[in-house]
């Protein structure tokens, strides 16, 4: 891998509890949807690269799931995924968010990352959604959760504040190579993104009930012949039959529905016309079973 003199390069590990807005960022710094995004906890399940290209310099962001004190073999296995891709950054992240304030997830949060001898940014996420003297006032509350390097205020959102988070990042990294050729913004497989949009339409569209229970399988991606048309075969997995039954809905309109919302957005990863194939199938107790949470690829 050749290294030219000026270019700098480097690995940006991007933390915080869940739903700060970690995956709206990374999407809006690549320009295009890499990651799922939700309200619900445990969205985020994959490490997930997006590369980010200056004009001398590249920065591959990760976005990882959010740190929580876990209740099960899934829950284990994401604070384990977050916590490695802390000792492989070159810098760290550490996101809040402004509109709800800091809690007791963010001070855990700092303290996984005191002893860890990394430059940390800290970034305050959502300031488009509170008014100054509030913002402030999370601001100082802010700096007690640590030594940081420098603080940027943001708003993932709307794009306030990213080119600035990308100057001080660029300040940060050192000489090395080109990870990632031009024009790739993301190390995520086909199979994993279809995976991904598929899950974030049902945590969209169904009850509380189901989103912590429910995984996606890409059984087949296969093009059709002499046919502009790609066959995507996909099990949605869920723990109990009543939740087997939210997802089909009333004669079927439920999984009707969330099929015609994925379609969209995987048609654009694809390229191409889909027929989409959805099927749901029980698979008891599978976050708390480490050999099907393997299957899945968490």
């Amino acid at each position: 891998m050749t290294v030219k003199p000026s270019f700098r390069s480097g690995f940006v590990t991007i933390a915080g509890r869940p739903n700060v807005g970690k995956s709206t960022l990374i999407n809006k710094l690549v320009d295009q949807k890499v990651a799922i995004v939700s309200d619900k906890p445990q969205t985020t399940r994959h490490k997930i690269m997006a590369v980010v290209n200056g004009i001398d310099s590249q920065l591959i962001f990760i976005d990882t799931p959010g740190l929580h004190r876990p209740k099960d073999s899934l829950g284990t296995r994401l604070n384990k995924v977050a916590r490695v891709t802390f000792a492989e950054a070159d810098v760290i992240v550490f996101m809040l968010d402004a509109l709800s304030g800091i809690g007791a997830g963010d001070e855990f949060i700092a303290r996984e990352l005191a002893g860890i001898k990394r430059p940390v940014i800290l970034v305050i996420n959502k300031i488009d959604a509170i008014d100054k003297a509030r913002l402030d006032k999370q601001e100082n509350l802010a700096k007690g959760l640590g030594d940081f390097d420098q603080i940027v205020l943001i708003s993932a959102l709307k794009g306030e504040g990213t080119d600035e988070l990308i100057e001080r990042l660029d300040d940060l990294i050192d000489v090395g190579p080109q990870y990632f050729p031009d024009g790739m913004i993301s190390d995520q497989p086909e199979k994993v993104l279809v995976a991904e949009f598929i899950r974030e339409k049902v945590l969209a569209m169904t009850k509380e009930e189901i989103p912590y229970s429910v995984a996606v399988s890409i059984e087949e991606i296969k093009a059709r012949k002499k046919k502009d048309l790609i066959d995507v075969r996909a099990w949605i997995y869920v723990e109990r039959d009543s939740q087997k039954g939210i997802l089909i809905g009333s004669g079927g309109e439920m999984i009707k529905a969330i099929g015609q919302e994925s379609r969209i957005e995987i048609e654009s990863i694809l390229g191409s016309k889909i027929f989409l194939d959805l099927r749901v199938k029980v698979r008891k107790k599978w976050r708390r079973d480490d050999r099907v949470i393997d299957e899945l690829g968490y």
